[in-house]
């Protein structure tokens, strides 16, 4: 069953990756590029874990899984909500969030595994590596220190600019402020599912990446699809859809 959900997770993110781009375009707008980033590591990251659970866990598989679902995917969306809010803002978080996936990366690849990888289950980041590693004399902040900073960091710039506009739409556009909601809803299902599957619940991650990735897919349908009070298609402002005028 776990093999089965992240299939159909994949092939969701994996389309709507594909949406975005076809998006970006025709646009060449900021935010649609950024989040066809953000999309495309959440599909990577799930073709990982299909590639984990069908045939076993290798060093790369998984660290490939972790860089791009726990440390990179939530900075992305993040960077990609900003440059929505703020093109200029958006550029400077850009930066920002280049700078700190370079060394999360470092840390994902280089640090030692502090355990053998699991046969068939999904391998939990506090039982593969440390907090810190260490390279000759040099100590160096681990894995687990940039996830956790990307999710905090990430969620909270993410579900906070969802929440302003849902507030902001509530009362000229329902629609858009639902659709605003179900990005809320579906940033933290990822998050839930890792913690259920910590408490051991296996299947929980499986199903929160699946339950995760429709409820941004349909957020983000919703939303950019509502027509605003004077007559144009208006956008969440944490979601990746194209500004558009109507006539």
């Amino acid at each position: 069953m776990d093999l089965i959900l992240a299939i159909i997770a994949a092939a969701i993110s994996s389309w709507f990756c594909f949406e975005l781009w076809r998006s970006w375009r025709r646009s060449a707008r900021l935010h649609t590029e950024i989040w066809t980033w953000a999309f495309a590591a959440y599909a990577l990251a799930t073709w990982a874990l299909v590639a984990g659970l069908a045939v076993g866990w290798t060093s790369f598989s998984f660290r490939s899984f972790y860089f791009l679902g726990a440390v990179a995917n939530i900075p992305l969306l993040a960077a990609g909500s900003v440059a929505l809010a703020s093109e200029r803002a958006g550029r400077v978080f850009v930066k920002i969030t280049v700078l700190w996936l370079v060394f999360g990366f470092f840390a994902v690849f280089l640090a030692p595994l502090a355990n053998p990888l699991p046969a068939e289950s999904i391998p939990e980041g506090s039982e593969v590596f440390g907090f810190t590693f260490a390279i000759d004399a040099l100590t160096l902040p681990g894995p687990r220190v940039f996830a956790a900073i990307s999710g905090s960091v990430g969620t909270i710039v993410v579900i906070g600019l969802a929440l302003v506009s849902a507030v902001r739409a509530w009362a000229a556009n329902r629609q858009r402020a639902y659709g605003n909601l179900l990005i809320v809803a579906g940033t933290l299902a990822p998050a839930v599912g890792g913690s259920l599957s910590a408490l051991g619940e296996s299947a929980a991650l499986s199903i929160s990446l699946t339950v995760g990735i429709a409820l941004l897919y349909w957020g983000y349908r919703m939303a950019s699809s509502a027509s605003g009070p004077v007559g144009r298609r208006t956008e969440p402002t944490s979601s990746p859809s194209r500004q558009e005028q109507g006539s």
